[in-house]
């Protein structure tokens, strides 16, 4: 998978630089404060949230287990209504894909509506290696295109950006990249706006050609869905004469009843809104309306991989909604930029770490890149289990073992740096599986308590100096246990 932001440090390096960034730090909590918030009272109203989170898991598993049945369906349906469907093993082949469409076309231009799969494969710099300029609709990722950025969230990519930036980047960069903004620009959001559509308009009526994502595939019609909030892709969806999805093969749907859970699910927990005020769905091509020619690009890139670990897959569910970078603390005080991906915070530590493998510093670091608090559990509105993933990718880092990397099956070295933990690991696992050694280990702490110190020595001083040591008990449980009930309770 390529995607890593070149240069990237491990996360904690990155963090620590963003955590000293005050405007930084206040942009993200009152962004994701106001997000989250709205998320909960909008949730609230629907008394079987429960009940479509669980419908929703049950969806993705019983298509992720099924994925190789539902992929075929899906390509006979959008080849009958007239698409052409093309496979992609990974980044390079993926970009090589829609450069050779587009230059087939004769077009040197392209508009897209956003896509976390484009960037994820690098689609904008490998386009611009063949001459093709790509240009961002999207709001957001038109702020972070113009302002030579990184995306920060996944449905807020300029959220590390405040009214003030946007205005200063506005008046700088827009007039390089086609109609400037407007003299004496203030930073008021309906003036950014304007600015913004009447740059993009002109984009919309030349460019012949689109590329876009989307959000859910529906294998039983070979229907494509985009739900957003600005317009920008039903514009990039319909102009064009020809139109080039690239989507990942996890994006998949058995069928329309199936896609009416998600089409719940999904704008009350990215923009608490009960619907998306632009939902846009295609099939194929028609001679009355919309673009002539239609290209699915269907994306691995790791996913197959991840598709192989029976705990790690359940990030395959994921529908992109943000809800767990919005609640987790980890994010709201380093950034998306610290996790090195386009896929940042929670679902990010986990998905990037899979589709690309823990091979490198970055992607080595991401399991660590949390607290295990669990509050993105709770918000997920199709249950993945962040911490459980966490936690089995963590034992991956340190302790290497079996995995599928790039459709083999491979013995992973364990990481550098982590030989402390796993001595600590195995001295646990010994003394657990020794109950007079746990017992003696015990009484042993609990006599010498009193000598214990406040705070840890050497790399666990930064552990301890916000944190207080627990206090080691007068007496072990087992021994408490045993002289307050004599042995009577396991003998009951």
């Amino acid at each position: 998978m390529s995607g890593t932001f070149v240069g990237m440090p491990a996360f904690p390096v990155a963090a620590r630089e963003a955590v000293g960034d005050a405007t930084l730090r206040g942009n993200l909590r009152h962004a994701t404060h106001t997000i989250r918030d709205k998320r909960a009272r909008a949730v609230a109203e629907l008394d079987d949230w429960a009940a479509l989170r669980e419908a929703g898991r049950r969806i993705k598993d019983h298509t992720l287990r099924h994925l190789d049945r539902y992929l075929v369906q899906l390509e006979e349906s959008v080849t009958a209504a007239g698409g052409t469907v093309h496979w992609a093993a990974d980044a390079d082949e993926a970009n090589e894909i829609v450069a050779r469409l587009v230059e087939e076309t004769g077009e040197r231009e392209v508009v897209k509506v956003k896509s976390m799969a484009t960037q994820e494969i690098g689609l904008n710099e490998a386009l611009e290696a063949r001459g093709i300029h790509a240009y961002e609709t999207d709001l957001a990722e038109l702020i972070v295109q113009l302002g030579k950025d990184r995306p920060s969230h996944i449905l807020v990519p300029a959220i590390h950006r405040n009214r003030g930036e946007i205005r200063d980047i506005f008046r700088s960069e827009m007039g390089a990249w086609g109609r400037p903004a407007p003299e004496g620009l203030t930073d008021t959001p309906a003036e950014l706006a304007e600015a913004a559509r009447l740059h993009l308009r002109e984009k919309f009526l030349r460019a012949r050609v689109g590329v876009s994502g989307a959000n859910f595939m529906v294998a039983e019609t070979g229907t494509l869905v985009v739900v957003e909030s600005e317009g920008n892709g039903r514009m990039c969806l319909t102009l064009p004469e020809t139109l080039i999805s690239v989507v990942g093969i996890e994006k998949i749907v058995p069928s329309w009843r199936d896609l009416e859970v998600f089409l719940q699910t999904l704008p009350r927990s990215s923009t608490a809104e009960r619907m998306n005020p632009y939902t846009s769905m295609w099939t194929g091509t028609t001679d009355e309306d919309g673009p002539r020619t239609f290209h699915l690009v269907l994306l691995d890139n790791g996913r197959t991989d991840t598709l192989a670990d029976e705990v790690g897959r359940q990030a395959l569910r994921c529908i992109r909604c943000s809800a767990c970078l919005n609640v987790c603390p980890v994010y709201e005080r380093a950034g998306g930029h610290a996790y090195g991906s386009v896929y940042p915070g929670p679902i990010g530590a986990i998905l990037s770490p899979q589709l690309r493998g823990t091979g490198s510093e970055i992607d080595a670091s991401l399991p660590y890149a949390s607290s295990l608090c669990g509050a993105c559990y709770e918000v997920c509105p199709v249950a993945i289990d962040i911490p459980e993933v966490l936690v089995h990718l963590r034992e991956r880092v340190v302790q290497g073992g079996p995995a599928v990397r790039e459709g083999n099956r491979v013995v992973l070295k364990p990481a550098k740096g982590h030989a402390a933990e796993r001595a600590a690991m195995r001295a646990a696992g010994w003394a657990f599986a020794r109950p007079g050694a746990l017992r003696a280990g015990q009484r042993l702490a609990s006599r010498s308590r009193r000598l214990h110190p406040r705070t840890l020595p050497g790399p666990g001083r930064a552990w301890s100096g916000s944190r207080e040591l627990p206090a080691v008990p007068a007496e072990p449980f087992r021994d408490w246990w045993q002289r307050t009930h004599r042995g009577k309770g396991e003998a009951e």
